[in-house]
């Protein structure tokens, strides 16, 4: 069919009512029917990772290998239908496609698509868990969604002081592993110096596997030392961020004229003196 006959076609009244139908049951959530379809697209999304999750369990996949098999395909289909349909409604074709939504709606089918090529990358589909974030939009929690850029501000704003911070344990790290490469030795384990690096990283952050540790003493009293160090190290991101977050909440809603801070997030005139936040 050529553009000028699509072009004809979609001038019709009835098929552009359909076109809008559709469109509104999809992207809208305002009527019964975009609810309802909301809905069944999350319950659909959460059936189709559980499906997914199943079938990485080798017990469950021997006995119920092709049952799985097919409820993978039968929602990568209907997720396919989805997205066809979420192209051919949308006026902004491309603004859609390469938005946040539109590339994890196309992630979600890729995988089972990819897997008749490289077995194995079916499971990727758990990015499809993603898609329940659309879950704002039905329970109007949109609104909630400014308190997570502010929070997403305060950490870009605290970007440089996070980078030297994680910088300088990197080279703590290296540091104590070279170290420690020195006092134990291959014999105790620490076979090489990036094998040492992992084991400071693990003992730094104290999260401690306990896969390699030290024996003579020297190594010991250096791994308590990078230990009591680590508890200090872990809360130093945390009121960088913090610092931010209170430093931009000051900004926001401190009066320049007079000092006040009492104001609602969304004032724009100070409520005691008038002047223009």
């Amino acid at each position: 069919m050529s553009y000028w006959m699509k072009v004809d076609l979609e001038n019709i009244p009835e098929k552009k009512g359909i076109r809008r139908r559709i469109h509104v049951i999809i992207f809208g959530s305002d009527t019964f029917a975009g609810k309802l379809f909301d809905i069944v697209l999350i319950a659909a999304i959460a059936f189709s990772v559980a499906v997914v999750m199943l079938d990485s369990i080798g017990g469950i996949r021997a006995n119920f290998g092709d049952l799985l098999w097919k409820l993978e395909w039968f929602f990568t289909l209907l997720f396919s239908v989805e997205y066809v349909l979420r192209i051919a409604t949308v006026k902004k074709v491309k603004q859609y496609v390469f938005s946040f939504y539109g590339i994890i709606d196309f992630l979600a089918i890729l995988p089972t698509y990819l897997s008749i090529l490289i077995p194995g990358t079916q499971y990727l589909i758990a990015i499809r868990v993603l898609r329940i974030l659309r879950v704002f939009r039905i329970l109007k929690l949109a609104h909630y969604l400014s308190e997570a850029n502010f929070i997403t501000k305060a950490l870009w704003q605290s970007r440089r002081k996070i980078l030297v911070f994680l910088f300088t344990v990197v080279i703590i790290c290296v540091f104590a592993g070279s170290i420690m490469y020195v006092v134990e030795g291959p014999e105790n384990g620490f076979s090489n110096i990036p094998i040492s690096i992992y084991w400071a990283i693990v003992t730094l952050s104290t999260v401690g596997f306990g896969d390699i540790t030290p024996i003579t003493p020297l190594g010991q009293f250096i791994s308590a030392i990078i230990m009591i160090l680590g508890y200090g190290i872990i809360a130093v991101p945390t009121g960088i961020v913090t610092y931010e977050m209170t430093r931009s909440t000051r900004k926001l809603h401190r009066c320049v004229e007079c000092g006040k801070q009492d104001h609602e997030k969304d004032a724009l005139f100070c409520k005691h003196c008038g002047k223009e936040l």
